[in-house]
């Protein structure tokens, strides 16, 4: 046996796991909603800091939400935050809707958990959600991601994305969060892990979140969305997803962009869950299949390959991303760019955030924050 070939192995099973984790999640993707009457009343907590690409189609798609009874409350850090014009532009559009907008001053080390603290304090319904501000949604969004809080084990509702590229950099980061991280999420799920949340949609009570100690509690952390969800899970209460997938906007971003951003994913996963970060080494295929390909284990090395571009396939038509599908020749060239961006997550402790630049700590508090002029 050539064992040279055993990386590339375990990396197809990896992917033969993640394909059948994309096929049973798809399959479950059509479960209704309960009927209206039974839905509480809902706070949409929106953390804002600049105007991201396709910022008012974002926000606008939480108003138009078909739902009996919601408010939407807007955080920024400074009264001149560009994406203000927006929010007073939706005020307008929608003044049945209440729509609230605050500046809030905060010197929490993670600004976005600062500013929820102070949107929580002001929410007036027992369920909130959160989600990023270039987040857009479907109609009946607020209907599927509540439902599951009727049942009182669950304690968080969150939901797989998709992104809309608008440059050749930004078109490689979509693939990549089709075609790696959320068949990641789903192999996640089969496998029973789900203490995580992701910042795409959290709707939780108001009640479990004051029982986790509030936003002050993760306020030192960068990735808020695991904390949250960890410590929601630690309450006792299951953490599902919601049976679809909401759309992020990525804006025409440059490489130099994209390598922080996912370097900075990578190095928050890294001190989030430390196992799990050196347990991803497995599902590098490509990587793993032209080890096998130099070693003469062409066999191991093209079924490797084949299995990984089908999984991703198949991963991408689960989440409906059709750009994703079309590009999805291209897997091999950025899985890459991925193995690239693994080992620089793997040392390091320094990552930009907007305008900051944040050094974490080995349990993923933030030890220095530098906000750049």
């Amino acid at each position: 046996m050539n064992w040279l070939a055993i990386p590339a192995l375990a990396a197809a099973a990896y992917w033969l796991l993640a394909a059948v984790a994309a096929l049973r999640w798809r399959s479950g993707s059509g479960r209704g909603t309960p009927p209206a009457g039974e839905f509480q009343p809902v706070s949409i907590l929106k953390p804002v800091h600049g105007r991201d690409p396709r910022f008012y189609e974002a926000i606008r798609s939480h108003a138009v939400q078909d739902y009996p009874e919601f408010e939407i409350l807007f955080g920024v850090g400074n009264a001149n935050d560009p994406a203000i014009e927006d929010i007073e532009r939706l005020q307008r559009e929608f003044p049945a809707v209440r729509i609230e907008r605050y500046v809030v001053a905060t010197d929490a080390p993670n600004a976005k958990t600062g500013v929820l603290a102070e949107l929580a304090r002001r929410a007036r319904y027992p369920l909130l959600l959160v989600n990023d501000s270039d987040i857009r949604v479907e109609a009946g969004y607020l209907r599927t991601v509540t439902a599951p809080l009727a049942d009182a084990a669950v304690g968080l509702v969150t939901c797989l994305y998709r992104a809309r590229p608008d440059s050749p950099a930004a078109r490689a980061e979509a693939l990549g969060i089709a075609t790696e991280f959320a068949p990641s999420v789903m192999v996640a799920r089969l496998l029973g892990q789900a203490e995580f949340a992701l910042g795409s949609t959290m709707a939780f009570r108001a009640a479990d979140l004051r029982a986790a100690g509030g936003f002050e509690a993760i306020a030192d952390y960068l990735a808020d969305d695991y904390q949250l969800g960890r410590r929601i899970h630690t309450l006792g209460r299951r953490i599902e997803f919601a049976p679809l997938v909401v759309e992020t906007g990525l804006g025409a971003c440059s490489w130099g962009e994209v390598w922080r951003h996912q370097v900075r994913w990578s190095r928050t996963i890294r001190v989030s869950r430390s196992g799990g970060y050196i347990g991803y080494a497995v599902t590098h295929a490509t990587v793993w299949s032209g080890l096998a390909f130099c070693a003469g284990a062409w066999q191991a090395g093209a079924a490797t390959l084949g299995i990984r571009v089908a999984a991703g396939a198949i991963s991408a038509a689960a989440l409906g991303d059709r750009a994703a599908l079309r590009d999805f020749w291209l897997i091999p060239l950025r899985d890459l760019f991925g193995f690239a961006v693994w080992l620089a997550g793997a040392s390091g402790d320094t990552v930009r955030w907007r305008d900051r630049e944040l050094r974490l700590g080995r349990d993923g508090r933030i030890a220095q924050r530098n906000d750049r002029p």
